[in-house]
Order: C-alpha cells, then sequence, then structure tokens
C-alpha cells in the first residue's frame, strides 16, 4: 500500500498539467471564434466589413439580431426547416429500427449483402443529380416533401448502423418469450424491441436533426429557393442577392439565430449522443 501511494500522486501530478492543457486548449479553439462572432454581432456595418477580434465601439447587438430575423424571412424559414427536418427524422427512425430489427436477427449471406448496401450510404456520396432527376419524374421536386424523401435515404444508412450494433446486443430471449405467449412480429417490434431502442433512437434523432438543420446542399438541388426554403436556404439567397453585401455582423446574427435550437438540442441530449454512438457502434 505504501508503495502504491507514491505511484497514484504521480500520475495525478501528470494529469493536472494535461487537464490544464486541455482546458486552455478549449478555451483557444472555443472561445476565440465565439469572441469573433459576438464582436462582430455588436459592431455597426461600416466596422464589421473585415471581420476581427477588436470589441465594438459600441455595441448594436440587439439592432443586428432583430434586422436579420425581420430581412431574412427567419420565421418562414423556421417553419419551413421544422415542416422538412421533424417528418424525415420521424421516417428515419421508423424505417431504421426496423430494418435493423431484420439485420440483427436474421443470419445468411444475403442478409449480409442487404445489410452492407444498406449502410453504404455512410461512405458513398449519394448521386444528386440523379436524386433531382427521379423527383422530378416522380413530381416531387421543389416541394417539402421531395427534401422529406431526399433526407430520409439520405440518412437511414447511419441510423441502421448504430441501430444494427444496439440490437445485437439486447437479449433476444426477450423477444422469444413474447412469441411464445403468441405475439407476432409487429407487436413483437413495437412493444419489446422498440422500446429498448431509446437510447440509439435519442442518439440517432439528435444526430439527423443537427444534419439535416444545417443542410443547405440537398436542399438547393432539392427546394432551389421560393416559398419554401429553409433556413440555410434563406441565408444563402439573402447573402447571394447582395441583401447583407459584406455586412458581416448581419450575416454572423443571422447563423446564431439559426443555431440556437441545435446548440439547446445538443446540451440537453449530449449524453445520449455519446452512450448511444458508443453502444451502438461497439456492440
Amino acid at each position: 500500500m505504501t508503495a502504491l501511494a507514491p505511484r497514484a500522486r504521480r500520475r495525478r501530478t501528470r494529469r493536472g498539467p494535461r487537464a490544464a492543457f486541455a482546458v486552455l486548449l478549449a478555451a483557444v479553439v472555443i472561445g476565440i471564434p465565439a469572441w469573433l462572432v459576438a464582436a462582430t454581432i455588436g459592431k455597426s456595418s461600416a466596422d464589421a466589413q473585415s471581420p476581427n477580434l477588436h470589441p465594438p465601439k459600441q455595441w448594436h447587438a440587439a439592432a443586428n439580431l432583430h434586422t436579420a430575423f425581420n430581412q431574412g424571412q427567419m420565421a418562414r424559414g423556421l417553419l419551413n426547416t421544422v415542416l422538412v427536418v421533424v417528418p424525415s427524422v420521424i421516417l428515419v427512425l421508423i424505417l431504421a429500427a426496423m430494418a435493423a430489427w431484420i439485420f440483427a436477427r436474421r443470419a445468411g449471406r444475403l442478409t449480409a449483402v442487404v445489410y452492407a448496401v444498406s449502410i453504404s450510404g455512410i461512405v458513398l456520396p449519394p448521386t444528386v443529380i440523379t436524386m433531382v432527376l427521379e423527383l422530378r419524374k416522380m413530381g416531387l421536386a421543389d416541394t417539402r416533401v421531395g427534401l422529406i424523401c431526399a433526407y430520409t435515404g439520405i440518412y437511414l444508412s447511419f441510423a441502421i448502423f448504430f441501430m444494427t450494433g444496439f440490437i445485437k446486443g439486447l437479449p433476444i430471449e426477450l423477444e422469444e418469450a413474447a412469441g411464445i405467449d403468441g405475439a407476432g412480429p409487429m407487436r413483437v417490434f413495437w412493444s419489446i424491441v422498440f422500446p429498448l431502442l431509446r437510447p440509439v433512437i435519442a442518439t440517432a434523432a439528435i444526430m439527423v436533426t443537427l444534419f439535416a438543420w444545417n443542410d443547405i446542399f440537398y436542399a438547393f438541388f432539392v427546394l432551389g429557393g421560393g416559398g419554401d426554403a429553409t433556413l440555410p436556404l434563406n441565408l444563402y439567397q439573402v447573402a447571394n442577392a447582395q441583401l447583407y453585401q459584406n455586412n458581416w455582423n448581419l450575416i454572423f446574427a443571422f447563423i446564431s439565430i439559426m443555431s440556437l435550437p441545435l446548440v439547446a438540442l445538443f446540451m440537453l441530449g449530449q449524453r445520449r449522443i455519446i452512450s448511444g454512438i458508443t453502444s451502438g457502434a461497439v456492440k
């Protein structure tokens, strides 16, 4: 015991500088960009032409946020984003959970091949031109429904991958007991499997929301703009139309307001994100 005590003290001594360095590094990496955004939002249009770390001579943060919200039509963009993201997340979760249950419980070469194809979207980028052409043939281009279908297909691979790993770690005896009691496959899934997936479902829901909320690439090709434009697409349109020109104070104000729901969501669900990713990827 006496020999172990100095070793423990030496470990704690070594950990101290490492922890301090980690805190300092985080403060630099996160603090400097955060201050740049806050300082730029507080500046006037003339002072914000070239963003820098200098504090504003006079704070105009409230006026800039109000201007960005009104001129950027953020209320309409927020509604459009919610109408697209929420159905997309729900579809991804339900379809991925069903598919993952099959992949986790059925063994065979065909199942392995279908699973590999299903999760290939994680590493293989979707063919945007083909996707847009197919949506046009189905009459879904330039519509929210078309973008919902695009998001569902794009992010389905991610959810299937994590849910399949999680289900493999669940005891199959619960499902077998429900089957002996006369429950059919759908009842077993909704009554037994789906409730047990809550940790990884929360993780997938948060991650897919983050991806879809910030997306501008697919929204640009599918929607193209108009009254159904989402928040990122709306920011691109107003900036491209030179409404803000080089007024970085208004652009940063728009981005800050747009990011607030995501920051709140991430802060509330960060523990679930970490636990869900760990359990889904390792099991």
